[in-house]
């Protein structure tokens, strides 16, 4: 497990507070993935158990608590540690983002107003109080209070961007595409901002340009788990399966357990394939059942078992994502402690590294399927969009759109056919049904 994580347990036993750094940073690797989280949640609650009765006692200690809770999205317990903090202006601020994200947001509001009052920076609260606003649904007061900060928000990302989700909340696309590309301007590592252009360009079917900001948005230090996804389609809908299975990967790497992913890698391969294995799915659900088989039900030494916690190795799927060679460079892991893992996965007909080798195997065989696969695919988005027997008012909707194929028409979304002057629900459901009878679908995308 990372220091830091560890550190948030330890500082729990003096009074030394967590800086604003100290506590983004556990934010963001309490989250960087499912492993990490169960770590840390393992290893804080039993801090926690062990010393409830002394926390509860000092201010300080019951905000790391709680903040401690909050990195693991526990709202609930965060805001419930934060009635024995105090009201200080980080205690104001911490409740209010608690509040926020359990959608309260009227008592959300008032914390951040506390807060402010106590010496937090006017424009960020501000800023917290439009996004409550907006997310309540009450948009004319959202944008009211925007306007009080025009002058100085015109210099900061922040602005530009909460701008932005006000008018995409009011339908105005093009005002919105245009202050998230101010916010970036100001700001260009804004991951917020970044994902929300990328979104926007992905919707309305700008996908060259969604590509590239979805792939800015990922440089950011935070996980944008619907970011790689949605850049995933596009990948797969442009016939770069690799990359489109790097995207689903990164995800299953973090999160091992992902739905959208897990059934992503199955699309990616029927994609490649046009062809279903059912036996072959099974034998791949028992797969995954043995390697999420946890570490602690095997029996191992005390130097091999702390050591593959310290590597934050949990379940024995982990085993198959790391080399013999990376073992051995762990501080105290030596031959013997190898050995006695080997034989563990040599049992399970397993090996170290497995996942590893069978990615790239995994790449090089969709290489030399790619011709293969792209004659199969052609038979399908070739097809005339007039072979589907449309209404003239949906067939002249698809002409003013330029869409002459099948392909090109599961390309769309449902915004960018609704877009279309008389183009309406009747339409748009006559299209779904003719194409879900070939067993094609419109573009759907995460938020």
């Amino acid at each position: 497990m990372n220091t830091m994580v560890l550190d948030v347990c330890s500082l729990l036993e003096n009074e030394e507070a967590l800086t604003k750094e100290q506590f983004e940073q556990l934010i963001r690797e309490v989250r960087s993935s499912e492993r990490q989280r169960l770590h840390f949640q393992e290893y804080f609650d039993q801090t926690v158990q062990q010393r409830s009765a002394s926390l509860c006692q000092h201010a300080v200690s019951a905000m790391k608590v709680a903040q401690g809770y909050y990195a693991l999205s526990q709202y609930d317990q965060a805001a419930e540690w934060l009635e024995k903090a105090g009201a200080g202006r980080q205690e104001c601020w911490l409740k209010a983002s608690c509040l926020r994200e359990l959608k309260e947001y009227d008592a959300a509001i008032g914390q951040f107003e506390a807060a402010e009052a106590k010496g937090a920076d006017t424009f960020d609260a501000a800023m917290a109080i439009v996004e409550c606003l907006r997310r309540k649904g009450d948009l004319e007061q959202a944008d009211k209070k925007l306007k009080k900060f025009s002058r100085v928000g015109e210099i900061r990302a922040e602005f530009h961007y909460q701008m932005g989700k006000l008018h995409d909340a009011n339908g105005r696309r093009e005002e919105a595409m245009a202050e998230f590309e101010r916010a970036i301007v100001l700001d260009g590592n804004h991951a917020r901002a970044l994902f929300a252009l990328a979104y926007a360009c992905d919707l309305y079917g700008q996908e060259k340009q969604a590509i590239e900001y979805y792939q800015r948005s990922l440089q950011s230090a935070d996980i944008y788990v619907s970011a790689l996804l949605n850049l995933a389609v596009l990948y797969e809908d442009d016939g770069q399966y690799d990359e489109a299975y790097d995207c689903a990967l990164q995800v299953l790497l973090a999160y091992p357990r992902h739905p959208r992913a897990n059934l992503f890698l199955k699309d990616i391969a029927s994609s490649m394939t046009m062809y279903y294995d059912e036996d072959r799915e099974r034998r791949v659900d028992r797969r995954n059942q043995v390697l999420q088989i946890p570490i602690s039900d095997f029996e191992l030494s005390v130097r091999s078992r702390n050591c593959l916690r310290k590597m934050n190795i949990r379940y024995l799927g982990d085993l198959l994502r790391v080399t013999e060679a990376e073992l051995l460079t762990y501080k105290n892991f030596g031959e013997t402690s190898l050995q006695e893992i080997k034989a563990i996965l040599t049992a399970k007909s397993l090996r170290l590294g497995q996942m590893l080798e069978e990615h790239s195997d995994n790449k090089s065989q969709s290489a030399e399927d790619a011709q293969e696969e792209q004659q199969a695919d052609n038979e399908i988005i070739t097809t005339s969009v007039s072979q589907l027997g449309l209404s003239v008012r949906a067939r002249k909707c698809l002409q003013r759109l330029n869409l002459n194929t099948l392909g090109e028409l599961t390309r769309c979304t449902e915004a960018e056919l609704l877009g279309c002057k008389n183009f309406g629900l009747t339409s748009l459901e006559e299209i779904k049904k003719c194409l879900k009878e070939k067993g094609l679908s419109l573009r759907q995308l995460d938020e």
